[in-house]
């Protein structure tokens, strides 16, 4: 699966029809939907599609047509993110009507156009699952546990002492905390 770097855009046409298709991290989606609102007042239509996983890591995909006859532009978008693998982001399409309509297949053609410009405007990256993890170790391996924390791609999210050793919560890829929480496992409580 793949995702993106940061946020990418892409402007089309299609006969005088403008489209401004923004590809954006699926969390940031109802936020821009709304800023694209009040920039673009006039715009007809604003189009998106999203595919994201969910906390139990499943597939979650959409289409929204807003407007637009139905299956002619929020699915097309959906299916240009399915082709391209992408995971947690979101395509918005703003169009301005431009005085020819288009027809049934012309709003798919545009519609998906839009969607791939974006897409291929974008840094397209693979996708790493990420995640949270609570670490452990005494006062001898502080120093060692503090190293693998340092790693690339490792935030530090919390740092507790007591009087046994360190405790560090961390995110990051799921793989690296795997195996940092098999080296500093957090001891259990009675």
């Amino acid at each position: 699966m793949k995702t993106i770097a940061r946020p990418a855009f892409a402007e089309t046409e299609e006969k005088k029809s403008r489209f401004l298709a923004e590809l954006v991290f699926h969390d940031d989606l109802a936020k821009r939907i709304e800023e694209l609102r009040v920039l673009h007042p006039k715009a007809n239509h604003h189009v998106n599609a999203y595919r994201y996983l969910n906390d139990e890591e499943q597939l979650i995909e959409h289409g929204k047509d807003d407007g637009e006859p139905s299956g002619t532009s929020g699915i097309p978008c959906l299916k240009v993110l399915q082709g391209r693998n992408l995971i947690n982001v979101a395509v918005i399409v703003t169009r301005y009507f431009g005085g020819t309509k288009l027809g049934t297949g012309g709003l798919v053609r545009a519609y998906s156009g839009a969607a791939n410009a974006a897409c291929d405007a974008a840094e397209i990256i693979d996708y790493i699952p990420q995640g949270e993890a609570d670490l452990f170790a005494g006062f001898s391996d502080a120093g060692t546990l503090e190293q693998a924390c340092a790693q690339d791609g490792i935030t530090i999210l919390d740092r507790q002492f007591d009087t046994v050793g360190t405790r560090i919560r961390i995110a990051g890829p799921r793989d690296t905390l795997k195996d940092l929480a098999t080296r500093f496992p957090v001891p259990e409580t009675d």
